[in-house]
């Protein structure tokens, strides 16, 4: 891949993957509406794992808590903080894992990586965000997140399969309808991605082919770009949380998703 090409896609994912904004709908346009090759499995697999360090290295404190807390559960001992955040992250990754299995085993997921679909996506969810961060209350925080609570968000999670719809998005609509506020509701949707794209990735790396040098050379340029831009796009967005809500994320949502849809149908 010429390498305004590779960085231009390490970028995209990188920024979009934490934002609200869905990263597998624009890495489905970049070649759409540019008219270039798919970047393939080998390159998707490689922004993903660059995107997974800078989460964990964003939310290491979280990560170490929650490897400790599976530890714990495989000691018996479940009601320590650690055991409960592990015992949490796993439920919230059971639903998408399930549906994820259903659409690639009955090829489903190849049929939704659409134009169309992503600009319904684009609007319908953020609309739904927005209403979500309005009448959400502000009053909970990540401390408190029980497996209740883990198990609805894994559920809307599982509708981020849906190309547009964006993993991080649909969670933190999930928190903010049960009550959580901003900034846990960023915080619980992040916690949540690693577990995901560790599946996502391994799933997507069955089907790597056999790779040249040269490809496994590009993986390495886009994870890098990729897991920089998007320590930088996470830093910045938790930091905005602090002053502004949501609605910034979607009025880009809307705009995008009507302007998708007017290339899809005219």
């Amino acid at each position: 891949m010429p390498l305004f090409d590779l960085l231009l896609l390490a970028l995209i994912q990188g920024i979009t993957e934490f934002l609200p904004i869905s990263s597998s709908g624009h890495l489905i346009l970049l070649p759409a509406l540019m008219g270039t090759a798919d970047q393939g499995v080998t390159l998707d697999v490689a922004v993903h794992m660059g995107t997974l360090v800078a989460v964990v290295a964003y939310f290491r404190a979280d990560v170490a808590l929650a490897l400790r807390g599976g530890v714990d559960v495989l000691r018996g001992r479940f009601r320590t903080s650690a055991a409960r955040l592990a015992l949490t992250l796993a439920v919230a990754t059971v639903p998408v894992v399930i549906v994820g299995l259903i659409l690639k085993l009955t090829g489903m997921s190849d049929q939704l990586r659409s134009i169309a679909v992503i600009g319904w996506a684009m609007l319908i969810f953020g609309v739904v965000l927005y209403w979500a961060d309005r009448i959400g209350a502000q009053r909970r925080k990540a401390e408190g997140w029980t497996i209740r609570d883990a198990l609805i968000m894994g559920l809307w999670q599982a509708v981020a399969l849906i190309p547009g719809t964006s993993r991080s998005g649909i969670t933190i609509t999930g928190a903010r309808f049960l009550g959580y506020d901003r900034i846990a509701a960023a915080r619980l949707s992040m916690l949540m991605s690693i577990p995901t794209i560790l599946m996502a990735g391994g799933l997507i790396a069955l089907d790597i082919p056999p790779a040249s040098p040269e490809i496994w050379r590009d993986a390495a340029i886009a994870a890098v770009f990729a897991g920089g831009a998007a320590l930088i796009a996470l830093t910045l967005m938790m930091r905005f949380l602090q002053t502004v809500s949501y609605t910034p994320y979607v009025i880009y949502r809307i705009v995008l998703g009507l302007i998708l849809l007017g290339v899809a149908y005219i």
